[in-house]
């Protein structure tokens, strides 16, 4: 047996396959020492199992202990960063103890150290026959055959990725982490590398990536007091049904300091319970950082894993989520509490438990769901008075004038044709049912629906940075500062082929020979040389360098926004030709209705244009930032948030801005009309306005664009995702039967699950609502209600989505929501000017004010609709532009009317625009800056009232601070006290010494005094939780 461990022990990384992986042993004579103590302890440990166990691992499962061998070896690790490491000892084989028995596939072989990240590659599997013949040779007993001989190098699919991985490994090894390897599981040709970091290494690296931990100091939280007391008690309890079954913090009167955690100050922190100190998410984040900066020459990049998943070395590392979301099983973890309190439909009502998502997937997906929460928190008061605008404009239509005066058939206004030709007159009383519509979103209300709105963003945006605040007070983020991102692959691979390529360039021109003559020995030479070249800082990528993506992204986004502009540019041609040809349709009802049909159909066909271009826009947007190549992830992920936000912004809100702002604005006049293409006239709005039209185009395009995204995008493409995996593996599990002997593993079951893509796409979806909400709330009031339900539903849909169908994330840092903050900021300042526009030149507002306040005879709207229709003599049509059916009203027409402010044919100068054009232009020039101005100072004194810090998160910053000086201040002076103590003692001692050996006269360092000082100290501090 001990020879067969040797034998194991000998054999090269990538010559061990179907077993767990061997790490490399120490050859000091320190170490030689250790790993014969280790030795028999293992052998001891091993003696004391009665009967023979059987390893659970791949095709080797039916072989016993004492037929298969094991191997137990002792590590040291290296130094790093000017550390020594403790030792670590790596059980290969040792069966997992039944009483120690842990869930499936989260522990290594021995079932007591934790899995913290796990890598995946793909393998050339062996067949059958070659598998089948090494079990039975393994099983009959000689040495020899159990050692497997090296595997050829045909047997691999690709053995220099092979080899890139044994590297890598091999260099995570010598980093202090412990790996395992599971190569013949139930998934088809999968590799899985089980990675756990060991205490010394998670200490280490804590230290070194300044991670914050909870000491055992405490402290008291300021209380309210008074009425804020009795105030804050009635909330809570009145909140109480709202708060989800996890355990909160935000009550707890003592709060723990928090300090970088430092391995000299180990004493500060309770080590006491050493398996969890460090939560899962900590663990991995630590490991994906070694995983990151562990470098692989044969990668020919310079950094770790991202560059060899990249290279196709790998195809995928994640973290393990904590076991199973559902099942009657007793034992708990995070994950399926919270797919029980977050991510159920039933639960719609509650809170979300922040706190608990922070803790499994780290701070920046619990600032998103954070962030969501809030808006769709202060999206209920906005819909509140949303719905109350409406059910005011709903009890008045009975009552509005205008609305009144078009539905009265007594005042036989004849309207002239709306096309040429083909469109006969029409009377204005058959539009009865679009004027009242009208009147529910166009009136006096919506203007200070429309204010309030630009206040409620400011509130938003406050409100969302007092929360901010609290959290990373509460996370103890507050001194956290993003570090310098590393290089990204991709930008490191440039920069080393423009080095190689100058070297070799100068090279080729001092050869005799061409360099023409030899593409593929240039070609050989850099990629052979790329292996050994490292970067410096002054080396990298210029203007000059990016000029050509610089210019594919220019030229391309301007291809894209031109079009999205002929795509709407399309339907508008489309809008005039289905308008004409319902004109002569021999149906009364097409006829009557062509209005509302020609914009339903407009709108659905602008509705799935969007969904369409939206998917490709994200792709072309990644693409178009993939060959800019940026430095670092950062960089990466803004500008590509940039360019993705540019193309769906115009791409969701060109064609509401067409009916907004363009339609009915350049159509012309009756007799002198414009035209596209030589006989298609431009559209026109309704005598009531284009108002009605712009909220049909923004309830279909926001409702279409949440249910079929929410629905189609964000649970059914997961869904048949799923499904087609599943189908998969279970095709390929049935090809497997013969070698399954264990159920699918956590990381197996793991890998199946849809990767995560980022929270670019879930803030893109939310950004877009809110400029819905935001930008034309003047036309749609209910447009916060409808976001309202969205979110409710959004935020379990996402929670669903993030416990049940993507991988675990990596936990990664952060204290806000980044760049997503400023395009809130921009589309509040920018929804106060359209809505400005809107409330001016699309809705009928201003009109009616100047109307009443300089035409009226009486002081009310009485006769406004007759004031903005102008006359038309039917004589002046051009020349084979008149109707072609003049009587189809019943008698003939001399005079027709039109809207618009223009003088009247028998006026000294017919046809121009009239005074009361120009009356009604000057009020909205100066309603749009006073309205402008006016909100825009609100907002502003809102954003100054509103302090963006609580006081009491800021008086517990301080407090914290002025703690935690007070606290080293207090440890060295007992440091320092201990110290003196120990050096006059010691100094009496010699002393005593000297009286009775006089002789004597060696004198020990007073150094040891320090050290006992140390030690002193520590054993002081190692009580519980001291309350400071």
């Amino acid at each position: 047996m001990e020879a067969s461990g040797a034998a194991v022990a000998r054999r090269p990384l990538w010559g061990l396959r179907g077993r767990h992986r061997t790490l490399p042993q120490d050859t000091n004579k320190d170490q030689d020492k250790r790993n014969t103590a280790t030795l028999s302890e293992a052998e001891e440990k091993q003696q004391s199992f009665n009967n023979p166990t059987v390893l659970q691992n791949d095709v080797h499962c039916s072989i016993t202990i004492e037929a298969k061998g094991v191997d137990i070896i002792n590590i040291k690790g290296i130094d790093d960063i000017g550390y020594t490491q403790q030792e670590s000892m790596v059980l290969n084989t040792v069966p997992a103890d039944q009483d120690l028995k842990k869930p499936s596939g989260l522990y290594l072989q021995d079932g007591k150290r934790h899995v913290d990240y796990v890598l995946v590659y793909q393998y050339k599997k062996a067949n059958r026959k070659g598998l089948s013949s090494r079990q039975q040779s393994t099983v009959g007993g000689s040495q020899q055959d159990q050692t497997e001989p090296p595997l050829q190098p045909s047997e691999f699919p690709d053995d220099d990725r092979k080899m890139r991985r044994e590297e890598f490994e091999l260099n995570l090894i010598e980093a202090g982490l412990e790996l395992e390897s599971d190569e013949e599981t139930k998934a088809y040709g999968l590799g899985f590398v089980k990675i756990h970091a060991p205490w010394h290494v998670l200490c280490r690296e804590a230290e070194f990536l300044k991670i914050k931990m909870p000491t055992k100091k405490v402290y008291e939280v300021k209380e309210k007091t008074g009425i804020l007391l009795k105030l804050s008690s009635i909330v809570h309890k009145m909140t109480s049904p709202l708060r989800p079954k996890v355990d909160d913090q935000s009550d707890d009167v003592f709060k723990h300091l928090s300090y970088p955690f430092s391995r000299e100050k180990k004493h500060l922190f309770d080590l006491s319970d050493k398996d969890n100190f460090f939560s899962s998410t900590t663990r991995s984040t630590i490991v994906y950082e070694i995983l990151k900066r562990t470098t692989c020459t044969r990668a020919k990049y310079s950094m770790g894993i991202t560059s060899l998943i990249a290279s196709g070395v790998y195809t995928a590392a994640y973290p393990l989520h904590d076991g199973h979301y559902v099942g009657d099983s007793t034992e708990q973890n995070d994950r399926k509490l919270l797919y029980k309190e977050w991510a159920s439909y039933g639960i719609f009502y509650k809170f979300q438990p922040l706190d608990l998502i922070r803790k499994y997937f780290g701070e920046k997906i619990a600032f998103y769901f954070a962030w969501l929460g809030v808006y769709t928190q202060l999206l209920i008061p906005a819909s509140t008075v949303g719905v109350i605008v409406f059910l005011y404009g709903c009890a008045t239509v009975d009552y509005n004038i205008p609305s009144m005066e078009m539905c009265n058939e007594r005042t036989n206004i004849t309207m002239c044709p709306l096309c040429d030709k083909t469109c006969s007159y029409w009377k204005l009383s058959s539009i009865c049912a679009t004027a009242r519509a009208s009147h529910l979103f166009d009136n006096p209300a919506t203007v200070f629906y429309s204010i309030f709105m630009a206040l409620w963003a400011a509130m938003f945006m406050e409100h969302w940075k007092r929360c901010q605040m609290r959290l990373i007070s509460k996370w103890d983020l507050s001194g956290f500062e993003e570090d310098e991102d590393h290089p990204r692959p991709e930008y490191e691979a440039k920069v080393l082929s423009k080095v190689l390529k100058k070297e070799l360039e100068k090279k080729e021109e001092k050869s005799s020979e061409p360099v023409e003559e030899q593409p593929n020995k240039w070609k050989n030479r850099v990629w052979s040389a790329m292996a050994g070249v490292k970067l410096t800082e002054k080396e990298k990528l210029t203007w000059r360098d990016r000029t050509p993506a610089y210019v594919t992204n220019i030229v391309s986004v301007l291809f894209m926004i031109g079009l999205t502009f002929a795509i709407v540019f399309g339907v508008i041609l489309y809008r005039i030709s289905i308008a004409a040809a319902m004109a002569v349709s021999p149906d009364p009802y097409a006829r009557n209705n062509v209005r509302v049909i020609v914009t339903a159909t407009a709108v659905i066909i602008n509705l799935v244009v969007i969904l369409i271009l939206d998917e490709v826009y994200g792709s072309i947007a990644r693409w178009l930032t993939v060959i800019e190549i940026p430095k670092t992830d950062k960089s990466f992920e803004e500008k590509l948030i940039f360019k993705a936000f540019l193309l769906k912004f115009v791409n969701a809100y060109t064609p509401i801005f067409y009916v907004a702002f363009f339609k009915g604005r350049f159509t012309g006049r009756p007799g002198k009309y414009i035209y596209i293409f030589r006989n298609m006239r431009m559209e026109e709005c309704a005598p009531g306005g284009c108002l009605m039209e712009l909220c049909i185009q923004l309830s279909i395009i926001m409702l279409g664009k949440q249910l079929i995204q929410n629905n189609l995008f964000e649970i059914g493409i997961p869904k048949l995702k799923k499904l087609i995996r599943y189908i998969k593996a279970k095709r390929e599990a049935k090809l497997e039967t013969e070698n399954n002997c264990k159920a699918p593993e956590q990381y197996e079951i793991d890998y199946n699950l849809e990767p995560f893509a980022g929270l670019t796409p879930e803030y893109m979806e939310m950004i877009i609502q809110f400029g819905f909400v935001t930008l034309f709330v003047a036309s749609f009031p209910l447009a916060p209600l409808f976001a309202l339900l969205n979110n409710v539903i959004e935020i379990r849909l996402d929670a669903k989505k993030f416990t049940s169908e993507l991988r675990r994330p990596d936990a990664t840092k952060a204290k806000d929501i980044g760049i997503w903050y400023n395009i809130l900021r921009g589309i509040g300042k920018l929804a106060v000017i359209i809505n400005a526009f809107v409330i001016a030149f699309t809705s009928g507002f201003i009109p009616r004010l100047v109307f009443l306040y300089l035409y009226s005879p009486d002081g009310t709207l009485h006769g406004f609709t007759n004031n903005t229709l102008s006359y038309f003599n039917v004589s002046h049509f051009e020349p084979g532009s008149e109707p072609i059916d003049p009587g189809a009203v019943g008698y003939k027409v001399e005079i027709c009317r039109y809207k618009d402010y223009r003088e009247p044919p028998w006026s000294s100068q017919p046809y121009d625009l009239s005074k009361e054009y120009w009356s009604v232009l000057a009020a909205r020039l100066a309603f749009i800056i006073i309205f402008q101005n006016l909100v825009m100072f609100m907002s502003d004194f809102v954003d100054w009232m509103i302090p963006d810090i609580p006081k009491e998160i800021s008086d517990r910053m301080s407090k914290e601070k002025s703690l935690l000086v007070d606290l080293f201040l207090k440890e060295e002076q007992t440091k320092q006290h201990i110290v003196e103590v120990l050096s006059s003692q010691e100094k009496e001692r010699k002393e005593e010494d000297l009286d009775e050996n006089p002789n004597e006269n060696d004198v020990e360092p007073l150094e040891n005094c320090t050290e006992d000082a140390d030690a002193s100290h520590s054993k002081l501090s190692n009580a519980g939780p001291e309350v400071i």
